[in-house]
């Protein structure tokens, strides 16, 4: 397994637009539409990722938790479909379907997108505020394959739990660790 950190964008970067195609609902969505009340979490992952699998049910876990609080959380997968056809939009529906994602899973064919928000490993976390400022970005916790510290998710919760709370986040934010994201060659 390749170990790729996050890159980090700053915090305080204003989330850039998208307007993709939600492997869910089968429609265009976008940032717009999607951005919750209170703050916006936006994940890159992918289907076959084993650090995604490793952390996928507490993302789900925290989706269903913070939804109601006026989070909205918002799966991309920009992996090059071509050499990694286990990631395509159809496989995307069907695992979506089968790990309960109660969120979109948008589609970034052009890669467009991982490249504007600076994304580099699967599963990378991005939270911006309710004004699409950016205050955190990295990783869910410190739990990854084989390493047998347990996935809690963390310091995503803690910085959800800052927005909330409407306080600063202190915390040191980490890295995220997973695999490269998949970029085409052209």
């Amino acid at each position: 397994m390749a170990r790729t950190p996050s890159n980090m964008l700053p915090l305080g970067t204003q989330a850039p637009f998208f307007n993709l195609f939600d492997t869910v609902s089968g429609k265009d969505l976008s940032l717009e539409q999607l951005k919750g009340d209170l703050a916006t979490v936006i994940m890159f992952i992918c289907n076959h990722c084993p650090f995604v699998i490793h952390v996928n049910p507490e993302i789900v876990a925290i989706a269903n938790s913070y939804t109601k609080k006026g989070i909205s959380f918002i799966a991309i997968s920009s992996n090059d479909v071509i050499n990694y056809p286990q990631d395509s939009p159809e496989n995307m529906t069907i695992h979506a379907k089968n790990e309960g994602y109660t969120f979109p899973y948008l589609y970034d064919e052009t890669q467009d997108i991982a490249k504007a928000y600076d994304a580099a490993c699967t599963p990378d976390f991005y939270v911006f505020d309710a004004g699409l400022k950016l205050t955190y970005r990295g990783q869910l916790d410190d739990s990854r394959p084989g390493n047998n510290i347990p996935v809690t998710g963390k310091d995503l919760r803690h910085a959800l739990d800052c927005l909330i709370e409407n306080k600063e986040n202190t915390s040191p934010q980490k890295p995220s660790i997973g695999c490269n994201i998949k970029w085409k060659n052209n």
